[in-house]
């Protein structure tokens, strides 16, 4: 099914949450008599790590309009860890917690199918050879749902180019399998070359699976946010794309190319990038710093992250073993490890990670931890280690705003108080 029953958006659109609810219930209704199917609707959310997507105001909707009938909200974790029930308050605060299943991307997971090799090595322009099993949690199959409500942030992404859509449903539910590879294919194309781009090897590949295998699922509602900033740093809902099939995905991409990617004509010497605690707490996603500003940093420069509530390197406790055991290398070190290492082979995920966290010796990378993870340790992977208190008393998070600024000693800066997003990149780098 193609259908779109909701599209609105412009770079300079300010959507307020009474122009949500209208538009989002209108089109719930319209999905609703669409598909003549009185049973259970299922809603799979991105987790606490996107709560600035305005999915959770999308799902706290659909449970006044839905009421029993949306009988779970499982959060599209992909290797994430479990959202604890002050999350699930914070971000969902209409939505009773009783509702809400855990993702097991280890263990809960069914294959459609699989895509085969020669269309992924084409795909890939010869950079991988392998197939790819098409994977979801067993219950988008087996719960007996009549439609399956996906919400979520259209914005740059590392793996994927533009974040959610298909990838909502195969990263987000999938298995080991799947999520290893799509990423490793990712970091082996070049983040650089997909960052911000809607048309990449591994949306292709999220998309032709859900072009064959769509039928074996019920019918999947997209519910997709441009999520922009106003003048005063505050965000403001630019877009809401909403429908059947992949036409609601390229609108909204469209749009996040114009709101999310930041051109600069100048590449950032010093980069100062905050994390928010409540929403990094972990390297895997406090990386983002890296991967959003990676293509703006100039040679020789210095990325400084303030990560105030970091507490380890992996969100799965295996995860973060082999992030510790390895670290954050050039692509080439980590490339000749998955030739030669079995577990960073059976582990391609890790891989993909462990080369986007890296600089590729161009610039270097100062965590400032809280007290969650010593100096010790963020050396230990590759890092330099800076003082949080430090730095925090030299730039006032509170007080700066996205964008360049000078010290009073004469520093310039480039801040960025949410990674998570956009993208910055130095002209010559994004075409």
């Amino acid at each position: 099914m193609e259908l779109t029953l909701a599209a609105k958006g412009s770079p300079t659109l300010d959507l307020s949450p009474e122009e949500i609810d209208a538009l989002f219930s209108a089109a719930l209704n319209k999905a609703l008599a669409q598909i003549k199917n009185s049973g259970p609707v299922l809603m799979l959310p991105p987790d606490i790590t996107r709560f600035f997507s305005g999915a959770g105001f999308l799902t706290d909707i659909a449970e006044r309009e839905l009421g029993q009938r949306l009988t779970a909200i499982m959060p599209a974790l992909g290797t994430h860890m479990p959202m604890t029930r002050e999350e699930m308050q914070r971000m969902f605060p209409k939505t009773p917690a009783e509702k809400f299943l855990v993702h097991d991307w280890r263990n809960d997971v069914v294959t459609l199918g699989r895509i085969e090799e020669a269309w992924v090595t084409k795909a890939s322009e010869g950079k991988v050879s392998y197939d790819w099993p098409v994977q979801v949690n067993k219950l988008l199959l087996e719960g007996g749902y009549s439609m399956i409500i996906s919400p979520g942030q259209v914005v740059p992404h590392e793996v994927v180019g533009m974040a959610n859509h298909t990838k909502n449903l195969f990263v987000g539910t999938g298995g080991k399998e799947a999520i290893d590879k799509s990423h490793f294919l990712g970091a082996c194309y070049g983040m650089e070359k997909m960052m911000g781009r809607a048309g990449t090897p591994v949306k292709a590949l999220f998309d032709e699976g859900f072009r064959r295998f769509r039928d074996q699922l019920p019918p999947v509602l997209f519910a997709l946010t441009v999520v922009g900033q106003r003048s005063d740093g505050s965000l403001a809902t630019r877009g809401l794309y909403i429908g059947f099939g992949m036409e609601c995905f390229r609108e909204a991409a469209a749009l996040a190319r114009e709101v999310n990617v930041n051109i600069l004509d100048e590449p950032i010497n010093k980069a100062v990038v905050y994390l928010d605690p409540h929403e990094f707490r972990t390297s895997w996603l406090g990386n983002k710093a890296i991967y959003r500003t990676r293509m703006a940093m100039a040679d020789g420069g210095e990325l400084l992250i303030l990560a105030p509530g970091l507490e380890r390197f992996g969100e799965d406790l295996e995860v973060d073993k082999l992030i510790r055991k390895y670290g954050y290398r050039p692509a080439r070190v980590i490339l000749e490890l998955a030739e030669k290492v079995k577990e960073i082979a059976e582990n391609l995920s890790v891989a993909a990670h462990l080369i986007h966290g890296s600089s590729e010796e161009r610039f270097t990378v100062r965590y400032c931890p809280g007290p969650g993870v010593s100096r010790k340790e963020i050396e230990s992977v590759g890092y330099e280690w800076g003082s949080l208190d430090e730095a925090l008393a030299r730039y006032d998070v509170e007080k700066l705003s996205l964008g360049w600024h000078t010290m009073p000693d004469g520093e310039r800066i480039f801040f960025v108080p949410n990674p998570a997003l956009g993208l910055w990149s130095e002209r010559k780098r994004f075409n």
